[in-house]
């Protein structure tokens, strides 16, 4: 009789031991390749982390652009290799602070910017020709990217120089996230539009971010989370390819943005599985010939649903446990969360010890030494394959149902979300699972931790400066910029080029965004 006690976070049965039996008639040479080789099951390099290590970034983004500078700039001098940006939620929107339904919001979960001014305070004395900055967002991704380059411009960096990652991810916002503001089929078309505008004009950023980080933490199960978010992938290469770019001009820029949650042997399964599944989608789906156009480029951050705000010092082990899990996996990029983001902001304390948790992972454990050390596992190489199995399936599904979009319009995807969820709650309610300092091995009476402070005046601050700022400009010429923006979306040509001209010409974030609202709409969910 089978022993299906222990089973993965998706469900997948771990046997109490995997011999060689279980690889017998294993295909090595197809399954696995070589570290840089296809099909990419070892890594996307050869030498992976021996040559370099991934890019070590934490997330930040602090109410006012001025604090958030101040972070980016502690961060770097403590050994960071790479910036990541949280924006607020109005920013996420597409409104300005001084919009009604910002109120309450302003600075609150990452850093307020309405205008080209805001950039380039949180830009300032940076080396935007040499580091890399990632910027988390998705609605108003292409306003940011653009405010970035002005500003780079503004400090002399061409925008061929800089290099960064947007994550312009709207699919899984509307599956799992939420910060949604058109509808889908117009979304679609602003991501391959900056697709086309960076492969021109900014060569070394990457346009999109495909995320399975939300859907994550929405509650998807490992396997959800690269079956749904590759899926999404499929749907903006076949609307890129529909709106007459060739696979090999825009491929090379895509990335993608793993969770790591504890289930350790899963985690590191799921990303060697990735890799495969987008290698032969690319290869054989899209007839991809540049082999960089295959390869599964990913950041990796460590899973903010696992973090407790019970006993958070234990979060520090969490989140050692699933970074390992990410270099095991082979990640490009990594971001290690605060052990205190249960409760509020990262501490700088938390953020420093997040990132020299990284930094002992790289410079003190040796298991970067050499690509992919895992291979060859028994266990691991099975369970590899059966994560890569159970993802296919949805897959397939998705495609019967005319792919991603059509899905999301059925609620697919949001669906299966949903009960994944609650199964994995149901399994702690009930002390199926435990999770250490929740439901079981508890403290009574626990000390109250230190938390990031936010500041009372940070909304007015923000208003008082948004408001200079427009009292400045020529209005007329703003209007004008603005009537440009509306135009382009009513046609069919690039919306890049006049949301530039418009954001140079001293447009606001808000105002921009309203110009796409007011000729494409807004979503509305079923």
């Amino acid at each position: 009789m089978t022993d299906d006690s222990k089973r993965t976070d998706s469900g997948i049965v771990v046997r109490p031991l995997y011999t060689a039996d279980d690889l017998a008639g294993w295909d090595a040479a197809a399954q696995l390749g070589t570290p840089g080789a296809p099909p990419y099951t070892r890594g996307v390099y050869p030498t992976m982390y021996r040559g370099k290590l991934w890019t070590m970034r934490q997330y930040a983004g602090f109410g006012s652009a001025a604090s958030t500078n101040e972070r980016f700039k502690f961060l770097l001098e403590a050994g960071q290799t790479g910036l990541s940006c949280a924006f607020d939620l109005p920013t996420q929107m597409g409104y300005d602070s001084d919009h009604p339904r910002s109120e309450g919001e302003v600075g609150k979960v990452g850093v307020a910017i309405d205008s080209i001014d805001d950039m380039r305070t949180l830009l300032g004395g940076l080396p935007l020709d040499k580091v890399s900055t990632s910027m988390t967002i998705n609605s108003t991704a292409a306003i940011l990217l653009l405010m970035y380059e002005l500003v780079a411009e503004e400090q002399g960096v061409p925008a061929s120089a800089i290099s960064g990652t947007i994550q312009n991810d709207l699919l899984k916002e509307y599956i799992a996230r939420g910060t949604y503001v058109y509808p889908p089929k117009p979304s679609m078309r602003v991501i391959t539009n900056i697709f086309e505008y960076c492969s021109q004009h900014v060569p070394k950023w990457n346009t999109i971010s495909i995320s399975g980080y939300h859907i994550r933490e929405a509650g998807s199960t490992a396997v959800q989370e690269i079956a749904f978010t590759i899926a999404n992938g499929i749907a903006y290469v076949e609307a890129a390819i529909a709106a007459g770019l060739d696979v090999d001009d825009f491929a090379p820029r895509l990335s993608f943005f793993w969770n790591a949650h504890n289930n350790f042997f899963e985690e590191v399964a799921k990303f060697r599985a990735s890799r495969r599944i987008w290698y032969r989608l690319m290869t054989e789906r899209f007839g991809a010939k540049k082999e960089s156009s295959k390869l599964l480029r990913f950041h990796t951050q460590t899973g903010g649903s696992t973090l407790t705000a019970q006993q958070p010092e234990t979060n520090i082990v969490r989140v050692a446990v699933q970074s390992m899990a990410a270099v095991m996996g082979g990640t490009q990029s990594l971001h290690t969360n605060g052990y205190d983001e249960a409760l509020s902001l990262p501490t700088e304390r938390a953020a420093r010890i997040a990132l020299r948790t990284q930094q002992v992972i790289g410079y003190e454990s040796g298991i970067v030494d050499t690509p992919d050390p895992l291979a060859g596992s028994y266990f691991v190489e099975t369970l590899t394959d059966e994560v890569e199995r159970l993802a296919w399936e949805y897959i397939q599904r998705i495609d019967e149902m005319g792919g991603a979009v059509e899905a999301i319009e059925a609620g697919f995807q949001q669906d299966e979300i949903m009960e994944a969820a609650y199964a994995y709650a149901k399994s702690i309610d009930d002390d199926e699972r435990v999770i250490v300092g929740v439901n079981k091995f508890k403290v009574e009476n626990e000390p109250e931790p230190d938390v990031f402070p936010i500041d009372p005046l940070l909304e007015k601050g923000q208003k008082e400066r948004l408001g200079a700022f427009k009292a400045n400009r020529d209005l007329a010429l703003v209007q004008t910029r603005l009537d440009d923006v509306k135009a382009a979306a009513r046609g069919t040509q690039n919306v890049l080029y006049p949301m530039k001209e418009a954001l140079r010409a001293n447009a606001t974030l808000g105002e921009v965004s309203d110009a796409l609202r007011e000729v494409f709409g807004v979503y509305t969910p079923r």
